[in-house]
This record gives structure tokens, C-alpha cells and sequence, in this order.
């Protein structure tokens, strides 16, 4: 789903760019341009950074002993 219409920006491109580590507003606009237009998009891209990121916190942590 377009986020970010003035620059056709997705959420998928947003979550994306969460996997890689950014985690604010200002490191979606330097890496995809998001809100760097009208600015309307800016609290929507804000929504799915924040899901993305606890999403990603709540998975959980499996053991798996390294193999000798």
C-alpha cells in the first residue's frame, strides 16, 4: 500500500528500510524521501516504523546450539 503518495513510497519500502536499522522519521527521509513533500504521509510512515519495530521485538529468540 502507497504511504507516501508525492514520492511512491510503500510500506513495504518503510518496513524495509526498518530491517536495515532505521528507526525515526529523519532516517525515512534521508533514505526513501518520505514527508519530503507535502508532509501528510509523515505520521501514517510514523505508524508502520513503530508496528515494524515492535513487531520485530516481539519475535521470539530460539536457542540453536552451533553444531561441532
Amino acid at each position: 500500500m502507497y504511504v507516501c503518495i508525492c514520492n511512491a513510497i510503500t510500506d513495504k519500502q518503510i518496513r524495509a528500510a526498518a530491517a536495515t536499522g532505521i528507526s525515526d522519521l529523519w532516517g525515512l527521509q534521508k533514505k526513501l524521501g518520505v514527508a519530503a513533500g507535502c508532509g501528510s504521509c509523515k505520521e501514517h510512515a510514523m505508524e508502520v516504523l513503530k508496528e515494524t519495530q515492535r513487531m520485530s521485538a516481539a519475535e521470539p529468540r530460539v536457542y540453536r546450539p552451533a553444531i561441532a
